[in-house]
């Protein structure tokens, strides 16, 4: 039967969770009842105690009461709950996991569902929704539910709330359980694109699903390239045709689509097969033009819709992402190719378009073929990068190399 790991602070909300477990019965799954709590006495039975929680996060709970400090709680059981749910998970007793929260609980147990994968099915009920909840649920999975009142008692608009977070948390085990069994018969490949890459990706992913896989489009806003990563560290990726790699501009110039430092790592970390491009390093993106910060309002900017403002990289930039780029697909430890388009990085890049620029162009080019190793297979062509035949040739390329990577590491573990 599928599970339900019900996790919170059962000292606080211990009869709004024993009536969530009720409603979860009513649903037909099992349940395990998890306490973080520290400072009161739980008001209802948990499966696992706080106790054994305080223990997995390496430190004793009676230390923790006897400190009296809830920052410091809040830290310690998160940690504790985190490698609970984990080991709940890889036993094959978590199909989702379901929590309340107020600010503290929210981000308890939030930093507790970032150890669980990011595809596990994970629902919080919180009473943040009004507030930035991308510091507990950017890249994780989470669901966050509005609880629309405090999580302070039993009335008519939080039973509400409550049976049908219930509702949404069985569902979701029971799709989740139901996954776990089923066969992969299909490598998992991921793809990044972006509006103006869209055309390539399109033509590649349907190439490469021709030739037998199943790809993942991973939009590139910041928060694409980050799942991108994350899912390719968990394993549940075995290549990456990363077309669209304009995050890294973000991260460089200080747009607001940025996924870090860390983009563009896992795959070569992980020794994967890539494919990698240039897509849309011709901008940065900021909100709505009224947003974009006095010190680039002199720069190229284009109103792409009301609520998105593109500025043109310039070549001083782009000489500078050439080089990044060409230092991170260095250290990959697996195999790489690098398609460069020499006609346009995006659909407004291109000749007659409002963001073409041969010399930021060449910028790019240059940092790249003065900076890349030899390892690093380098293909130039002489289209654009949503021609047809540039995205079927990184489609193949992939599947070339993805085909020779798996023969030889079968081979090595046979």
């Amino acid at each position: 039967m599928p599970t339900v790991v019900l996790a919170g602070t059962l000292d606080t909300k211990g009869i709004e969770y024993a009536f969530v477990r009720d409603r979860l019965h009513e649903q037909g799954v099992d349940v395990i009842l998890v306490d973080a709590g520290v400072l009161g006495r739980p008001l209802v039975a948990p499966d696992v105690a706080r106790e054994e929680v305080a223990q997995a996060g390496g430190v004793n709970l009676a230390d923790l009461v006897a400190a009296r400090d809830r920052g410091k709680a809040i830290e310690a059981m998160a940690g504790g709950l985190g490698a609970v749910v984990r080991r709940l998970y890889e036993e094959g007793k978590l199909d989702a996991i379901l929590a309340l929260g107020g600010g503290g609980g929210s981000t308890l147990i939030a930093a507790a569902m970032h150890q669980l994968p990011i595809v596990t099915p994970k629902l919080l009920v919180s009473t943040m929704v009004g507030g930035d909840a991308r510091g507990f649920a950017d890249v994780t999975g989470i669901t966050v539910m509005h609880a629309i009142v405090d999580i302070a008692g039993l009335n008519r608009i939080s039973e509400r709330v409550f049976s049908q977070a219930a509702a949404a948390a069985a569902a979701m085990a029971r799709a989740s359980a139901a996954a776990r069994t089923a066969p992969a018969d299909k490598p998992l490949l991921g793809a990044t694109m972006f509006g103006v890459t869209t055309p390539c990706v399109t033509v590649a992913r349907e190439r490469l699903e021709s030739l037998g896989y199943e790809v993942l489009v991973f939009h590139a806003t910041g928060t694409g390239g980050k799942t991108l990563e994350q899912l390719v560290r968990e394993g549940a990726i075995a290549g990456v045709l990363d077309v669209t790699t304009t995050e890294l501009a973000d991260d460089l110039v200080g747009g607001v689509l940025s996924s870090g430092p860390d983009r563009l790592t896992a795959a070569g970390e992980l020794a994967l097969p890539q494919v990698v491009s240039l897509g849309a390093l011709d901008m940065v993106n900021f909100g709505p033009i009224e947003t974009v910060p006095e010190k680039f309002r002199d720069r190229l900017l284009y109103k792409h819709n009301p609520a998105v403002t593109l500025m043109r990289t310039t070549p001083a930039e782009n000489g500078e992402l050439g080089k990044r780029i060409a230092q991170k697909l260095n250290r990959a430890r697996g195999p790489v190719s690098l398609f460069i388009p020499l006609k346009g990085i995006s659909l407004i890049a291109v000749d007659g378009q409002v963001f073409h620029d041969p010399q930021a162009d060449a910028a790019l080019i240059d940092a790249l073929r003065e900076h890349i190793a030899g390892h690093v297979e380098v293909r130039e062509m002489d289209t654009d990068i949503n021609d047809p035949a540039f995205a079927a040739a990184m489609a193949v390329a992939l599947h070339e190399t993805y085909t020779a990577w798996s023969a030889a590491r079968q081979r090595t573990t046979a």
